[in-house]
């Protein structure tokens, strides 16, 4: 028999810090205005070497620099600082320290949930930086939805696959979806617990995917709350830049889509999945 924890009602904010440089102060006096409620944050740092996690945490009180050992990706520094945390606190805010936080967004976040006692995680709006709104709360990727938007995005963006999987053209409202976000999460400690987390297996991308299916397996719903917003002040776009991210990106496809076809049935279409994936990370480096 499982046993569950019984978590308090407090609030707690983990972020991953990798040099975040001058962006992490942002997001800490912004998060000063998104709630009322009282609340400590988690620099789980996954080996800085520009101090600014260190000092952060030497300047505000509330804020603690939690070392991971290592750089132990998103996931897995994230699911350590979550571990860090005391059973007062029931309700975790895993985000990006590149954020910047809309007044209040975390309060409307916490009322939705009030809304939703089946939600485990819960996503804000997203924006970029020029205003644009981020695709942030999207459809599983299922075999055909993701292989047509993978192979199709980067040549046609407007394809029905992607436009389907993206939901962009789902009204901008609040309403269930397969997955959120992970630059921006409130959830549930206890459908975070139930879970067990993140899969660490996921260095980078991907992560939210996986944790926006197994919470859905696990009977949560994943819940986009668009009254609360958020910039994303790095950017989503510009994160698959480089070479060794967009190899990144791919090897984390692909393991999301072999995990949920494993078994020697399926190892044809593993192997065509790992081929087109392949091809397409040429085509995107050449480019």
């Amino acid at each position: 028999m499982t046993r569950v924890t019984r978590y308090g009602d407090g609030l707690a904010v983990v972020t991953v810090t990798y040099s975040p440089g001058e962006t992490l102060e942002t997001f800490l006096s912004t998060l000063a205005t998104a709630t009322t409620r009282p609340l400590s944050v988690v620099l789980a740092d996954n080996g800085s070497t520009d101090g600014v996690p260190e000092r952060a945490a030497e300047e505000h009180e509330h804020v603690t620099f939690l070392p991971t050992g290592g750089n132990l990706g998103y996931g897995g520094g994230a699911n350590r600082g979550v571990a860090s945390l005391s059973r007062d606190v029931g309700w975790v805010v895993v985000a990006n320290p590149d954020l910047s936080w809309g007044e209040g967004s975390l309060d409307v976040l916490l009322e939705a949930a009030k809304r939703w006692p089946r939600g485990g995680a819960f996503g804000p709006l997203i924006r970029e930086p020029s205003g644009a709104v981020y695709p942030s709360a999207r459809l599983l990727p299922s075999l055909g939805r993701g292989l047509g938007h993978a192979v199709l995005g980067p040549v046609w963006p407007g394809n029905p696959w992607s436009r389907e999987y993206r939901q962009a053209t789902a009204a901008v409202e609040e309403r269930t979806a397969g997955w959120l976000s992970g630059s921006c999460l409130l959830m549930r400690r206890e459908a975070f617990d139930s879970v067990e987390g993140f899969d660490p297996r996921y260095f980078m991308y991907f992560e939210d995917v996986d944790l926006g299916d197994r919470l859905g397996r696990a009977g949560w719903l994943n819940v986009y709350v668009p009254e609360a917003e958020v910039v994303h002040v790095g950017g989503h776009s510009t994160r698959r830049s480089s070479a060794r991210m967009l190899a990144a990106h791919h090897s984390s496809a692909y393991r999301y889509l072999s995990d949920r076809h494993a078994g020697a049935a399926w190892a044809p279409l593993r192997l065509a999945v790992r081929t087109g994936l392949g091809l397409r990370l040429r085509v995107l480096t050449r480019r």
